[in-house]
């Protein structure tokens, strides 16, 4: 017998869903159109005077040839990224999820990053391969590698992606566990039965059954990547060298706290908001299409 929720008034319901709805108000909502309204604005250097300008501020950014190149970082850091966390967390879940030794500290060593802020994640990730004082870059020069992320971009940019993906994958780790346990082991017997080797039971039972937790992290992993990457990025490299890990949300916080072009910042945040909600789209239209429920 169905079990239903029966609330006693009418105003209740609407009682419990309004902290929520007030934050959601308050914390994405009024931002959003304080950044929309900005975008049309123009403000001298002083602060002191405001004049409405329109889509001046849009034809601006869009004729910069730095912008196109932020933009062009952002994606093939978003696509490392999201492919590495992703990929490396879903294989240490499915090492968890076996009947392993230990597993107990082996699962909460892995949860433990997730604690861990991003501008900390960035500012250890630094210690280690600080081409003169950290021990990782120390080795990596003694094996004939001339790391310098200072003055070397690819460096940088590797750096970068390693520490965001360090951070992201206990996140993910815990999803795909999660969604590992809720699998019947009786249907991956039964295939074991059948004659079907380890991979061919992930291929075609297991992944299929994981689908839904995917694609729900592939979501929220691009979403991570486009906006809670810029603490790491700015204790890391500032955006550097060269402007070679300047990402788009770090453009906007660059552009509007140091540069103080407010304008020009809410205008890249009002794009990059539009960016982020058409990526999500594609993703519900195209991907969800293969995901099994």
């Amino acid at each position: 017998m169905e079990k239903r929720a029966i609330f006693s008034g009418k105003l209740l319901p609407y009682l419990l869903l309004a902290p929520q709805l007030l934050i959601t108000l308050v914390f994405f909502y009024w931002p959003a159109n304080q950044a929309l309204w900005q975008s049309f604005l123009l403000q001298d250097a002083f602060g002191l005077r405001t004049d409405f300008v329109w889509f001046d501020n849009y034809r601006d950014l869009l004729g910069q040839g730095d912008y196109y190149r932020a933009m062009a970082t952002t994606l093939v850091f978003s696509f490392a990224v999201t492919l590495l966390s992703l990929s490396i967390a879903l294989l240490l879940a499915v090492q968890a999820d076996k009947s392993i030794k230990g597993a107990g500290a082996y699962k909460t060593l892995l949860i433990w990053p997730y604690a861990v802020a991003p501008a900390i994640a960035g500012v250890l990730w630094l210690f280690m391969f600080q081409p003169s004082l950290g021990l990782i870059a120390r080795g990596l020069r003694g094996l004939g590698l001339d790391w310098n992320p200072l003055l070397n971009g690819t460096h940088a940019m590797v750096l970068v992606i390693m520490a965001a993906t360090w951070k992201q994958i206990s996140y993910n780790f815990l999803f795909f566990l999660a969604g590992l346990q809720s699998i019947p082991k009786s249907v991956i017997e039964a295939a074991a039965i059948d004659g079907a080797r380890p991979v061919r039971r992930f291929w075609t039972i297991i992944f299929p059954l994981l689908s839904p937790t995917a694609f729900f992290l592939l979501v929220v992993n691009i979403v991570y990547v486009f906006f809670d990457t810029f603490g790491i990025i700015d204790t890391m490299t500032g955006g550097g060298p060269a402007k070679a890990t300047e990402t788009l949300v770090f453009k906007i916080v660059s552009d509007g706290r140091l540069g103080g072009d407010l304008g020009s910042s809410a205008t890249q945040s009002v794009i990059l908001m539009l960016i982020v909600i058409a990526l999500t789209g594609l993703q519900f239209r195209f991907i969800e299409r293969k995901v099994t429920y």
